[in-house]
């Protein structure tokens, strides 16, 4: 199995974005942009070294353009299921780390090896 150098960042949009009532419920594709311009601009606080960072927006979020530094994926269904496959198909001996604050979602990736940290990893409360 050949590490692949680059941790792998998968980042629940909805989750985060929904983790500070700042009024996102008004206008969830423009919430989904400005956390996807945060994460361009500033990565990952506190993980050094090469990532990938793949936004993954549901609902009506769907549909937000990729940026430099950031893959935007708009899941087909379940936002949750589409970050469990994405863990699965990266469990290849690479790193990975899943931002959100679901219970069920973290238990479901750590079963897949992936790391799990909060919502104020990316997004300041």
């Amino acid at each position: 199995m050949e590490e692949n150098a680059s941790l792998l960042v998968v980042v629940d949009a909805a989750n985060v974005v929904g983790s500070v009532p700042d009024g996102w419920w008004r206008d969830r594709r423009g919430a989904a942009e400005r956390l996807r311009d945060r994460l361009a601009a500033h990565g990952v606080p506190g993980r050094a070294g090469p990532a990938e960072v793949v936004l993954v927006v549901e609902g009506a979020a769907r549909g937000v353009e990729s940026v430099t530094g950031v893959r935007v994926e708009s899941a087909p269904g379940s936002g949750d299921d589409h970050i469990v496959e994405l863990v699965a198909r990266a469990a290849d001996g690479r790193s990975v780390l899943v931002v959100t604050a679901d219970r069920e979602l973290r238990r479901r990736v750590t079963r897949l090896g992936a790391q799990v940290a909060g919502p104020r990893t990316v997004r300041p409360g």
